[in-house]
């Protein structure tokens, strides 16, 4: 057989294998999308050095993606906030690198999850390390890796079984993931973690939205309750409250004094997390200590009745239309405190 055709059979193999491959995997409701990885962050984080006093910074954990619709806040303010806030992690290593690394003067939402951002400033610590990982690989990466990942876009937006997430989805279809179901015979005694599957859709600015199926569907959201309940229940350091804060009130003092300016929030919760936040990290001892010393704007969800009665399917997130409505109503509030910009102006 000649090379030619050869070639032709190997091309018309491949596409079909492909194309099988791509309708399986659609049969079973997956669609094309991005993933929330490093390359993904740090493109958003590039932002930050192109961005002018008038620009809007969102660090925090999964809290401030779900919640803040990007959106809707540039409808009304006619700026799009730049999207950095990172799921299970401390906001703390990303504001660090803003004021470190950057010479951004702009605002700077930041939100207050109780867990993460009390939790430590031990940098091997899960909640600081997925952050600074992040910051890590912005400074570090290589333009091979920029171009790589450019390139890797297209076909995420077009082929549903390209899936890379760096959360580990228990419904990720990579090969690591799916070698994860395999149930093997248990060794240890420790408990299992409960199947985590994946419930958040996003796009290239990392604005995120709650899939519809966490609120239709009980048994779904209850599996990811499971999972939240296996982090918290699990042996964790006690809160460094003291050492957080003031980590945080030094970077405040040196991006103030660059006429940064900052504000913090306390995005709602329900259920387990409620309990939780209010037994274990108690407003007064945390979220009014924080406040009194950072002396800056502060939001905490309970105090305005239009940030209140919005329902957390799985105890921590918004769903998509109430993040629309919930961050409608909070930056209208910003607005009416007129602390926040309104237009972009060199």
């Amino acid at each position: 057989m000649d090379l030619k055709k050869t070639v032709i059979i190997a091309l018309c193999v491949g596409f079909v294998a492909i194309g099988s491959w791509e309708l399986f995997w659609r049969s079973k409701g997956y669609f094309p999308d991005l993933d929330d990885d490093k390359h993904l962050w740090a493109r958003n984080r590039a932002k930050v050095d192109k961005a002018i006093s008038n620009d809007v910074v969102l660090v925090g954990s999964s809290r401030v993606l779900f919640d803040i619709q990007l959106k809707e806040w540039k409808a009304l303010t006619g700026i799009q906030p730049i999207q950095l806030a990172n799921a299970g992690a401390s906001p703390l290593p990303v504001f660090n690198d803003i004021v470190e690394n950057s010479n951004f003067n702009g605002t700077v939402i930041v939100g207050v999850t109780p867990p993460l951002f009390f939790s430590t400033t031990y940098p091997q610590a899960p909640p600081w390390s997925r952050a600074s990982s992040r910051t890590k690989f912005f400074h570090d990466r290589t333009y091979a890796q920029r171009w790589n990942y450019s390139l890797s876009v297209p076909l995420q937006n077009t082929f549903a079984f390209l899936s890379d997430d760096e959360e580990g989805w228990y419904d990720d279809i990579n090969l690591k993931a799916l070698l994860k179901t395999i149930k093997m015979e248990k060794r240890t005694t420790q408990p299992d973690m409960p199947p985590f599957y994946r419930f958040q859709d996003i796009d290239s600015d990392r604005n995120v939205r709650m899939k519809q199926r966490v609120v239709t569907d009980t048994a779904f959201a209850g599996s990811i309750k499971k999972v939240w309940k296996f982090f918290m229940m699990a042996d964790m350091p006690p809160p460094d409250k003291d050492g957080t804060i003031a980590f945080f009130l030094k970077d405040l003092e040196k991006f103030q004094a660059r006429g940064g300016k900052v504000i913090l929030v306390r995005l709602p919760s329900s259920g387990f997390f409620h309990d939780l936040e209010t037994n274990v990290f108690s407003r007064k001892d945390y979220w009014d200590v924080l406040v009194s010393q950072a002396g800056v704007p502060a939001y905490h969800y309970t105090d305005y009745e239009p940030l209140t009665g919005f329902d957390t399917p799985e105890w921590s997130h918004l769903s998509g239309p109430d993040a629309s409505v919930f961050t409608e109503r909070f930056v209208n509030i910003l607005l009416k405190e007129n602390v926040i910009p309104t237009s972009k102006t060199n």
